[in-house]
């Protein structure tokens, strides 16, 4: 019996083995099968992707090259580009630095004009050489790094210096190192960082007494020339748009944001020590932002231009202790991009340089009368900067890599104009003959400007 049932567990079992056999191979084939398909996608996605490397970074590499290419030309022609600007009063047009002038500056004696650009460098041009047609000039190289400001200290080889990259203010003595390599040699360390916003400008006192840095935000910091900080300020103006100190030395303006110019007096011992700085007067009457402003040598007139589309003179010689307002003199219309607006005004107040653009106007500040414009004046860049020089001689514009020079002839005619008046006015015939003598003197430096230009 026993060996009956093995007999049939045996046969049943060899009956069912030719099936499970065919199972397993159908399901080998199926893995197989699918095994290849996968391999096979995967394979294909590869070697698209190898085909499309190379073409892609072939397209890259000839794209970046054609640009690369294209920024070169454009370069090129822009450096190669004739200077085709002529204008009867141009001294003479600076040229030499390869990127953006960023900034520039008169020294104190009106003996030589200094620029730094964006290229990392400083040039340093005397005005014996406006009148040649080569502008031979010394020029001094910035290590790893750039000035975005600079202005001469009252001794006219010290200048104070803006670095963009260190973020800091350096005071350095210039030194001659050939006829025409500078070398600029540090006073003392660095000034330490206090500002949290971008420094927009830099000016230091006529007396030496201290100096300023002011930034977008709403900070003015006054320091001693070994970079102590004497006093922060707070304009509360949202924003400061532009900050000076007067020629005097006396006081420091700021205008920004709001509709006025806040002018503070810093106030020093009688053994030079500093007390305080202290609320003088404001410039009020503007309908908008002011975004530009000017002192006289004396500081008894100012100029503002704001973004209400109207540029201003006033009196400031008063006695701000009896709480006396500047007095408002004139206020003229002016056409332009206001938020490209700079204005200055000459030593003696008589004409005001106003830039709009590219554009530069001077005008009588007696009338608001346009004496004369300059159009154009750097090929499509803006004019960053624009000043007279200490002695009211000339006028100096930067825009672009160059900047030019013009003799402040309108400022001459003007200043005949005011003695001629003064002189009728005269309550003495001795007063009546100085200022006529004065008159003649402006005359003749007129007739002199005219006569090398014919």
């Amino acid at each position: 019996m026993l060996m009956a049932n093995v007999a049939e567990a045996t046969a049943s079992l060899q009956a069912t083995v030719p099936q499970i056999a065919a199972v397993l191979a159908a399901l080998v084939l199926l893995l197989f099968v699918i095994w290849r398909f996968v391999l096979g996608k995967e394979e294909s996605e590869l070697d698209g992707s190898r085909r499309e490397e190379p073409a892609s970074g072939g397209n890259g590499e000839l794209q970046s090259r054609s640009q690369k290419k294209a920024k070169g030309l454009q370069r090129r022609d822009h450096r190669t580009q004739q200077d085709t600007f002529a204008h009867c009063l141009l001294v003479g047009s600076l040229k030499g630095h390869s990127e953006m002038i960023t900034s520039m500056d008169w020294s104190s004696n009106g003996q030589h004009l200094i620029t730094c650009s964006e290229d990392r460098t400083l040039r340093l041009w005397s005005t014996r050489e406006f009148q040649n047609k080569e502008h031979r000039h010394s020029r001094a190289s910035i290590v790893l790094d750039h000035v975005t400001l600079v202005r001469f200290t009252s001794e006219t080889r010290v200048v104070a210096l803006w670095l963009a990259l260190a973020d800091t203010l350096r005071l350095c003595k210039i030194q001659r190192q050939g006829d025409r390599t500078l070398q600029l040699v540090p006073l003392c360390a660095d000034f330490p960082r206090q500002h949290k916003a971008e420094v927009i400008a830099i000016d230091i006192a006529a007396t030496g007494r201290f100096l300023m840095t002011a930034s977008n935000d709403t900070t003015i910091i006054l320091w001693t020339m070994k970079g102590v900080v004497l006093s922060s300020i707070n304009t509360n103006q949202m924003q400061n748009f532009h900050v000076a100190v007067s020629p005097c030395g006396r006081f420091i303006g700021s205008c920004g944001f709001t509709p006025d110019v806040k002018i503070w007096e810093v106030c020093f011992g009688k053994t030079g020590e500093f007390r305080e700085v202290t609320r003088a007067f404001e410039l009020k009457g503007h309908k908008a932002g002011v975004v530009s402003f000017a002192f006289s040598n004396d500081s008894t007139r100012m100029v503002s231009a704001s973004k209400d589309g109207t540029w201003r003179l006033w009196d400031t010689e008063l006695e701000f202790r009896g709480q006396r307002d500047p007095q408002l003199l004139l206020s003229v219309p002016l056409t332009g991009d206001p938020k490209t607006l700079q204005i200055a005004l000459s030593p003696d107040g008589h004409v005001a340089a106003l830039a709009s653009g590219g554009d530069v106007s001077v005008l009588r500040t007696a009338t608001g009368e346009v004496m004369e414009t300059f159009a154009s004046l750097h090929g499509g860049y803006t004019t960053s900067k624009l000043a007279f020089d200490p002695d009211g001689r000339f006028l100096a514009c930067c825009g672009g890599r160059l900047a030019r020079v013009f003799h402040n002839a309108p400022g001459r005619h003007a200043a005949a104009m005011h003695l001629e008046g003064a002189a009728r006015n005269a309550t003495s015939d001795s007063i009546r003959r100085r200022l006529l003598g004065q008159r003649d003197k402006e005359l003749a430096a007129l007739h002199a400007i005219n006569g090398t230009k014919r």
